[in-house]
């Protein structure tokens, strides 16, 4: 889990992956909700692709951190990911510290 903007964008680029924003969910005064768009995603169409600078700033006007996986179980690399809130990183940190 990170919240590092250089380790998510590294992250997604190494996947082919690109900033996208839910186009249903976009205004004129905001990205709507965000996604990263892999090729071959089935949901083209739906999705739109932004500029990292329009994503990092949803990404911290929301507080979001970003949940990732590297490989799957079987070595292969993963494409796995979630944005989950900031508190709710800092209390699964502050958990595991408490019961280590």
């Amino acid at each position: 889990m990170t919240t590092n903007h250089d380790e998510i964008r590294k992250w997604a680029e190494a996947r082919d992956g690109k900033p996208a924003t839910v186009k249903s969910t976009a205004s004129k005064d905001d990205v709507g909700l965000l996604r990263i768009d892999f090729p071959g995603y089935k949901g083209e169409g739906t999705l739109e692709e932004i500029t990292w600078d329009e994503f990092f700033k949803k990404f911290d006007e929301k507080k979001l951190a970003f949940l990732y996986q590297n490989k799957t179980s079987s070595g292969e690399e993963s494409r796995f990911f979630k944005f989950v809130s900031r508190e709710t990183a800092d209390e699964k940190k502050t958990h595991k510290a408490a019961h280590k």
